[in-house]
C-alpha cells in the first residue's frame, strides 16, 4: 500500500533573528518550512516581515545539526553517549568541582540565545546549584554600560528605557541602522512613514551612508570614535542657549546645576571639529530637536561598541532628558518587564563579589565576556575550572578567539548545550543537543514596549528530531542528579492533577507556597519544580511553560490597572491566572498591559520618582575627554566590525548556502582608499590590527568615510568541519580593547592597516 503524501499544514510562530521577534505565519510539510510570511494576527508586528525570516529553514535543518549527546574521547574525537550516562557523569564532576573549589570555580556562558529565552530560566538554576554568581553572556558584551547608567539615573539597573520612534516628530538615530538591524517596531515601514511625512524629521549620525541614512533628512557623517565629543558639544549648546526644559527638569529631576556647570566648560566648536562635521549643521539639529514637540533618540551598538562606551550612553540620555523628551508619546520612556531578564547589582550596594583576577563587579547580575579567559587562566587557585556554554559560540562571538581557545582547553570541564556543532562545541568534554527553537515551547524576553506591552509564547511547530531534549528537561535532570532537588514531589503532583482551571490553581499555589516555606532551599529551583509537578498537567505538552503562572500573577499584582485595561478581568490573583491562560492559548501572542503615559514615572525606582542627572563618574570622564588621543600612525584605517547586512545574521545560521550575495563577507572600503592601495573589487587584502590579522575580500562603498572600512558579523564558521568561511573578526580584537568601566569591547573602533596579499 502506497502511503498517502503528507499534507501541508499552516501554523504561527515568530522570527528569531533580532530582538523584534516579528510574528510569522508558516506553511509546514515533512517537518520543514515550505513558506514563511508575516502574521497579520500578531498584536505588534501585524504582518510585517523582513527578508531574513524567509530563510529560517537554514536554521532548522543543516549538516551541523546535533542529534545525540556526545562525549569527548582521549584522542579528541566524540562518541555517542546516553542521556542517563551524560547527565550522571556531568553531575558528578560538577558536584566535585563545587565541593573541592567552591562556587567561583564555575561559570555559565550564554543561556537564552536570540529568541531562545525560555530555557534560560532553567539554565540559571544550575548557576545557583553551583553556588556561583559568574554569569557571562552577550548582553554583558553589548548593553551593561547602559544598564549601569540606568541604575544611577533611575535607581535600579533593571529600569530600562525604550523609545516611541513611530510617533516622534524629530528622531535622532545615533550609531544605529534600523533598516538592517531593526530594533524598532516594523523598522522599514516606520522609516518609510517618517521619510514621507513633511512634518517629521529624521537625523542619522553614522560614519557611513547606511540604508537608514538613505531614508533620512539629515546625515551627520562623523569620524568614528568621536561620538562623545559631538554629543557633549550638543548638550553644551542646549545649556548655552537655554534650550533645556525648565519645567520638566524642576518637576522630574535632581542635580541639574552640577550638569549645567560641567557642560558649560565644554569647548563646543573644538569638539564638533574633532567629529569633522559642519558646526552650523549641529547647531541646527540641536535647536530643532530641543524645540520639537515629540523628540526621540534611538541608539545601538554604534555608540555602545566604540570609544567612551559608557560616557556615550550617558550623553545620549541627557539629550532627551534635558529637553524634556521623556515620559510622553513620541519620546523616550521606560517599560515593564514580564520576564525578569535584568537584576540590580549596583556595586555600591550589591552583596555580589567581584571577579577574582580583574576585580570586576557584575552589572545587572552579568559579567563581561572580555574578562573570562583571564579568570580561567590567571586567577590562580580561585580560577574558573568548569564552564557551561548554552546557545552561544564564544570562540567566534567574543573578543580574542585565541585567548578563548586557550582558556577553554585549560578547563577541568566544558559542557556545551546547543543545536549545532559549533566551534566552541568542538572543544567541549560533553555536548548536549537541544531541540531547535521551533521544536519546543519558546518565547522572547525582549518585550520592551510602552505604553502597550505584549508577550508571545510560541508553540512547537515541528516534531523534535533525533535524540534531543529541551533545556527544561536537560537542566532539571542535572539538578536531580546533583541531588539539589528530589526527583518527585508527591503532594504537589497529586494536587496539580486536580483540574486546576476550575480552581484557578489556588490549591496548587497554596501547596507550592507551603513547600517553599518549609524548604527554603528549593526556592531558587522553582522553575524545575513547577515543570515536574504542574507542568505535567498542562495541555499540549506545555510543561516547560509552567513557571509563567507565578510570573503572570506577579505582573498582574504589580500592574493591575494596566492589565485590566488590556481586557483581563478579576482580582489580582485571578487576573494573573487569566493572563496565564491567554498566554498559553493565544498562538499569535497577547497584549499584556496597557499603560497611560503618566504612569512611566511609577517605573522610576527612586522613592521620590526623580531622575538623578549628575553621575560623578561620568562627569569626571567628560572632564578628561579633552585628553583623549586618536591617532595610531601604524594603523591608519578604522575598522567598523560587526556591520549588519542583508545576508548576515547571528551564529545560528551555519550553512553558508543561505547567503545569496556577499558570500565571503567582503571588506567595504571607499574607492579612493582602494585606489591608493592599488586594489580592485574582489581582490584580497590582509587586515592587520595590533592583535592579529585576517584575509579579506575587497568591495567598494562610496558611502564609506575615507579612512574607514567595515566587515560584517556572523561569518568565520567552519561548516561541516571545513575551513572558515568569511572574516573571523575576533582574531583582530583584544580583550583589553574595551571600555574601562563596563569592559564592553570597542568592536566599532578597531585601528588597522591594510596590505595586499
Amino acid at each position: 500500500m502506497v502511503e498517502a503524501p503528507k499534507q501541508n499544514k499552516t501554523d504561527v510562530t515568530a522570527c528569531i533573528l533580532c530582538s523584534r521577534n516579528c510574528g510569522l505565519s508558516v506553511e509546514v510539510k515533512d517537518n520543514q518550512f515550505v513558506k514563511i510570511k508575516g502574521n497579520p494576527e500578531h498584536p505588534f508586528s501585524q504582518g510585517y516581515i523582513c527578508q531574513k525570516a524567509a530563510r529560517l529553514q537554514h536554521y532548522q535543518q543543516h549538516a551541523d545539526r546535533l542529534t545525540t549527546p556526545l562525549k569527548r574521547q582521549p584522542d579528541g574525537s566524540f562518541q555517542e553517549i546516553s542521556w542517563d550516562n551524560a547527565i550522571h557523569e556531568i553531575a558528578k564532576r560538577l558536584v566535585q568541582i563545587r565541593d573541592d573549589f567552591g562556587g567561583t570555580a564555575f561559570a555559565s556562558v550564554g543561556g537564552g540565545g536570540q529568541g531562545n529565552h525560555l530555557g534560560a530560566a532553567y539554565g540559571r538554576q544550575l548557576l545557583l546549584a553551583m553556588k556561583s554568581y559568574y554569569a557571562y553572556n552577550s548582553l554583558a558584551q553589548e548593553k551593561t554600560g547602559d544598564f549601569w547608567l540606568n541604575g544611577r539615573l533611575l535607581g535600579n539597573q533593571a529600569c530600562h528605557t525604550t523609545e516611541d520612534v513611530e510617533y516622534a516628530d524629530y528622531v535622532l538615530f545615533i550609531g544605529t541602522n534600523p533598516f538592517q538591524a531593526h530594533g524598532i517596531p516594523n523598522a522599514r515601514d516606520t522609516l518609510k512613514h517618517i521619510k514621507k511625512d513633511p512634518n517629521r524629521t529624521m537625523v542619522v549620525f553614522d560614519p557611513r551612508v547606511t540604508e537608514t541614512v538613505k531614508q533620512a533628512d539629515i546625515h551627520v557623517q562623523l569620524k568614528p570614535g568621536t561620538d562623545a565629543f559631538l554629543m557633549s558639544a550638543m548638550i553644551a549648546i542646549i545649556i548655552k542657549e537655554q534650550l533645556y526644559d525648565v519645567k520638566f527638569i524642576e518637576q522630574h529631576t535632581q542635580s541639574f546645576e552640577e550638569v549645567k556647570t560641567a557642560f558649560s566648560r565644554v569647548p563646543i566648536e573644538e569638539y564638533i571639529a574633532k567629529a569633522d562635521v559642519p558646526v552650523d549643521l549641529i547647531y541646527q539639529v540641536v535647536r530643532d530637536f530641543a524645540k520639537a514637540k515629540r523628540g526621540c533618540v534611538r541608539i545601538d551598538l554604534g555608540i555602545q561598541h566604540t570609544l567612551n562606551t559608557t560616557l556615550n550612553g550617558y550623553l545620549e540620555k541627557l539629550l532627551y532628558l534635558l529637553t524634556g523628551n521623556f515620559g510622553k508619546q513620541g519620546t523616550n520612556n521606560l517599560h515593564t518587564w514580564f520576564i525578569p531578564i535584568l537584576s540590580d547589582t549596583d556595586e555600591r550596594k550589591s552583596k555580589y563579589r567581584r571577579s577574582v583576577y580583574h576585580k570586576m563587579f557584575p552589572i545587572s547580575g552579568l559579567f563581561p565576556p572580555n574578562i573570562l579567559p583571564d579568570e580561567i587562566l590567571k586567577a590562580g587557585e580561585k580560577r574558573i575550572r568548569a564552564v557551561f556554554v548554552d546557545s552561544c559560540n564564544p570562540l567566534l562571538t567574543y573578543p580574542d578567539t585565541p585567548a578563548y581557545e586557550k582558556a577553554f582547553k585549560a578547563l577541568d570541564l566544558l559542557v556545551v548545550v546547543d543545536v549545532a556543532m559549533t566551534e566552541t562545541a568542538r572543544l567541549a568534554d560533553y555536548i548536549l543537543p537541544a531541540h531547535t527553537q521551533f521544536e519546543k515551547w519558546e518565547f522572547t524576553g525582549f518585550n520592551l514596549e510602552f505604553p502597550k506591552n505584549g508577550f508571545h509564547l510560541r508553540h512547537p511547530v515541528f516534531t523534535a528530531q533525533g535524540n534531543t531534549l529541551p533545556e527544561a528537561e536537560i537542566y532539571t535532570r542535572l539538578l536531580e542528579a546533583m541531588k539539589v532537588i528530589p526527583k518527585s514531589f508527591p503532594v504537589l503532583e497529586k494536587i496539580a492533577a486536580v483540574d486546576s482551571k476550575k480552581t484557578a490553581y489556588l490549591p496548587y499555589l497554596s501547596a507550592l507556597g507551603l513547600t517553599f516555606a518549609r524548604h527554603k532551599k528549593y526556592i531558587p529551583f522553582a522553575a524545575s519544580i513547577l515543570y515536574r509537578t504542574l507542568g505535567k498537567h498542562l495541555e499540549n505538552s506545555a510543561a516547560s511553560t509552567a513557571f509563567l503562572l507565578p510570573l503572570s500573577i506577579q505582573y498582574s499584582v504589580l500592574h493591575t490597572k494596566a492589565v485590566r485595561r488590556a481586557g483581563y478581568k478579576g482580582n489580582p490573583l485571578t487576573l494573573g491566572v487569566r493572563l496565564f491562560e491567554q498566554i498559553l492559548n493565544q498562538r499569535s501572542g497577547v497584549v499584556l498591559s496597557q499603560h497611560e503615559y503618566e504612569e512611566v514615572w511609577k517605573l522610576v525606582a527612586y522613592k521620590d520618582k526623580k531622575i538623578r542627572l549628575a553621575i560623578p563618574e561620568m562627569l569626571n570622564e567628560l572632564a578628561n575627554l579633552k585628553n583623549h588621543q586618536f591617532s595610531i600612525e601604524e594603523f591608519p584605517f578604522i575598522l567598523l566590525s560587526g556591520e549588519r547586512r542583508s545576508y548576515n545574521a547571528n551564529q545560528i545560521y551555519r550553512d553558508p548556502a543561505w547567503r545569496k550575495v556577499d558570500a565571503e563577507g567582503a571588506l567595504r572600503i571607499h574607492p579612493e582608499d582602494a585606489t591608493n592601495l592599488n586594489v580592485a573589487v574582489g581582490d584580497q587584502l590582509k587586515c592587520i590590527s595590533q592583535h592579529g590579522e585576517i584575509q579579506v575580500t575587497v568591495d567598494f562603498d562610496e558611502g564609506m568615510r575615507k579612512g574607514v572600512v567595515s566587515l560584517p558579523h556572523g561569518y568565520g564558521m567552519r561548516f561541516q568541519g571545513g575551513e572558515p568561511i568569511g572574516p573571523q573578526l575576533n582574531l583582530l580584537v583584544s580583550g583589553e580593547h574595551c571600555d574601562p568601566l563596563s569592559k564592553t569591547p570597542y568592536h566599532k573602533y578597531v585601528p588597522i592597516r591594510l596590505e595586499k596579499c
